[in-house]
């Protein structure tokens, strides 16, 4: 996501600072790791009950009896936020941070902290998957793109805005398998809060929209060269939309393939978009405007 924003800079003419854009991403990625440590703290007891756990949802497995302490997801976030507020100050002295960085940098950790920190712990309160969508998807490209002194620019909502959908539809395909264990804790998750009936038909209209999203953008103005590539992903949209259906009517879910598909969903999404972005002078010569 942040190669995301600084092709965007790069594909308004923008110099590329190597160095500036490799310090970013190491914060953004250890803001992202401690948030993951945290979550694996605070939701450990949780996960151990959890029969269905999947290699992307119900936890890491690595905390239990006979494996790692608790304690070790504990200073492992510690020392995740150590580094990157270290990193912090390198970027302010070496990057001239202006207050709109700033900001979006204050909003990447609060939103990322208290993901799963009490008291707030915003993925107890329906509200910590949009939050997270809104991160990942919105502000860690805004935040790379602004370190390259961007300017806000309604490319950047073009390119975003459709992607904050498909990762929200993605994280809702990762609570499937832990809703009767969430149920049963009474941890408040969005497909909690929405029962899986009305989970089922938000994932489908989430993949619906991101597309018409994309076709809105290029309406807009956004390049055919940019915007197309996204389209290849259609036939897994429609894989992922056809899967909730059959599980709608009855069908045994494969729990692992789901969560599969909808991480290869965003993630290439997300790729070809990236791709078209740094490659655009030569997809513009091979797909002229229409």
């Amino acid at each position: 996501m942040c190669a995301l924003g600084v092709g965007i800079a790069d594909f308004q003419g923008t110099q590329i600072n190597w160095g500036i854009f490799l310090l970013g991403q190491a914060w953004g990625t250890l803001i992202q790791l401690s948030t993951h440590y945290l979550n694996e703290y605070f939701d450990s007891p949780l996960d151990i009950d959890n029969p269905n756990r999947t290699l992307f949802t119900g936890g890491s497995g690595a905390i239990g009896p006979g494996k790692l302490a608790r304690s070790t997801a504990l200073w492992a976030a510690i020392t995740s936020l150590a580094i990157a507020a270290s990193l912090t100050v390198l970027l302010i002295q070496y990057a001239h941070l202006n207050p709109v960085t700033l900001l979006v940098m204050l909003a990447i950790f609060l939103g990322s902290f208290f993901y799963a920190v009490p008291p707030i712990r915003l993925e107890s309160t329906g509200y910590g998957e949009l939050t997270t969508s809104i991160i990942v998807a919105n502000l860690a490209p805004l935040f790379a793109y602004l370190l390259q002194g961007g300017q806000m620019n309604p490319l950047l909502a073009m390119v975003t805005f459709p992607l904050t959908t498909l990762h929200l539809a993605m994280l809702l395909t990762f609570e499937f398998p832990d809703y009767a264990t969430d149920l049963k804790y009474q941890k408040k998750t969005l497909l909690v809060r929405l029962g899986w009936q009305n989970g089922l038909k938000l994932h489908n209209a989430l993949i619906i929209i991101s597309y018409l999203l994309f076709g809105l953008s290029i309406v807009q103005g956004l390049s055919l060269s940019i915007a197309l590539p996204v389209f290849l992903t259609l036939p897994l949209g429609g894989l992922q939309i056809w899967s909730m259906n059959r599980i709608a009517a009855g069908a045994k879910p494969n729990w692992s393939s789901l969560a599969f598909v909808g991480l290869l969903l965003f993630g290439l999404a997300s790729y070809f978009l990236a791709f078209a972005l740094w490659t655009y002078p030569l997809l513009d010569f091979l797909l002229p405007p229409w």
